[in-house]
């Protein structure tokens, strides 16, 4: 037994020294202080970062097929009214949602800004099941009313009882109405004197929007749009206008749900028109990104980058309409973002480090000014000496 301690004593890495040969300086004290500090921040700082996750980005080829983008935006025209504003989305796959009116809401603005009226924007005046009177006939109290459609019908049974309706069935032939104080409905509705008293109001319009994951574009423009000859055109006669201030700021635009850390360049944008009208464009590149937090909970979303280009319109130009526009694509990479924290093993050898890095540079320090400090002191004395 006393050959198995006498063994182990011998392979005492750290040979013990008897206090009597012990020298404790000044400077070795401040060194000792100096040091537990550095060590205790480093240590801090090593324990925060354990105690918080990390993240960790991937790229890889996206192959995912099927999906929907969501579009979530928020955008105020300072000088353009709620009722000639309207939203239209459409893709390279041909799909087309025209006048968007679902999940969208619009807030009526003065010229200063304050909110006058909030609404959802929904389609026009319900739908009646067994029209009495035909087409042409008068509004009234104890009758069911049908409008004419003004030759826009798709059958015979169809009603436009609202100037919206009579608009709606235009749209669909493709077809714009230049005067629609013609319009039975949209003069008795007072739709040119409604854009007249709004004439000066600004409109805030917020919501969402469910697209294909494909490239595409989203717009706000005046006027409600309808194909001709293959052409995405607006309606603007109706509006007896010649220019239109698309002065705008978005308060918000982002492509899919909120996740740590994402940043959306467009978010409090403004921009101000100095023409009389133009068309304000934003291209748009679109990268899929998946969130895991450090529970496992999995965000699907993306993040953008953008330029943007600005252009003056002419009346009359079908090809450039004033308003503006968003033109997205989307990226082939997807970012991969893990939340994860950092192992215990991990964060044990750091302490070590820490400990043992800053109490080996200290004794190196301490070394070099207690052999420098005895130096010096050994010629001061030969010197006095001599």
């Amino acid at each position: 037994m006393e050959k198995v301690m006498s063994k182990l004593r011998n392979l005492d890495a750290y040979p013990k020294i008897n206090e009597d040969f012990y020298s404790r300086t000044l400077s070795g004290g401040v060194i000792t202080l100096a040091s537990s500090i550095v060590m205790l921040l480093l240590f801090l700082s090593e324990l925060r970062l354990y105690l918080h996750a990390v993240t960790e980005s991937k790229l890889m080829v996206d192959t995912s097929r099927g999906e929907t983008l969501r579009i979530n935006f928020d955008v105020t025209f300072a000088a353009l009214p709620c009722s000639i504003l309207s939203l239209d989305a459409m893709d390279i796959s041909g799909e087309q949602h025209l006048d968007v009116k679902h999940d969208i809401i619009k807030k009526r603005l003065d010229s200063h800004g304050n909110v006058i009226e909030s609404r959802p924007d929904v389609i026009g005046a319900p739908k009646i099941d067994k029209p009495l009177q035909r087409h042409g006939g008068r509004l009234e109290h104890n009758e069911t009313y049908c409008g004419s459609c003004y030759g826009a019908e798709a059958a015979d049974e169809d009603c436009c009882n609202s100037c919206e309706d009579v608009r709606e069935a235009y749209r669909k032939k493709g077809w714009a109405i230049s005067n629609p104080d013609l319009i039975d409905q949209c003069k008795r509705e007072g739709f040119l004197q409604r854009i007249k008293d709004e004439e000066g109001e600004g409109c805030n319009i917020y919501g969402f929007l469910e697209v294909n994951k494909v490239a595409g574009n989203f717009h706000f423009a005046p006027g409600k749009s309808f194909q001709q000859s293959n052409v995405h055109v607006h309606d603007l006669l109706a509006f007896q206008k010649d220019s239109f201030n698309i002065s705008h700021t978005i308060n918000r635009l982002s492509f899919g749900d909120y996740f740590p850390g994402v940043v959306n360049p467009l978010d409090g944008v403004h921009w101000t028109q100095d023409n009389p009208s133009g068309m304000y464009q934003y291209f748009i590149k679109v990268v899929p990104t998946v969130y895991t937090d450090v529970s496992g909970h999995t965000i699907q979303s993306n993040q953008f980058s953008v330029t943007e280009h600005y252009r003056g319109t002419e009346m009359g130009n079908l090809q450039f309409l004033p308003g503006v526009f968003f033109f997205y694509d989307l990226s082939p990479i997807k970012v991969t973002f893990t939340e994860e924290h950092i192992s215990f093993l991990h964060f044990l050898t750091n302490v070590c480090a820490i400990v043992g890095g800053v109490f080996t540079v200290s004794g190196i320090l301490d070394s070099f000014i207690y052999h420098g400090q005895k130096a010096i002191k050994k010629k001061m004395e030969i010197g006095k000496f001599s």
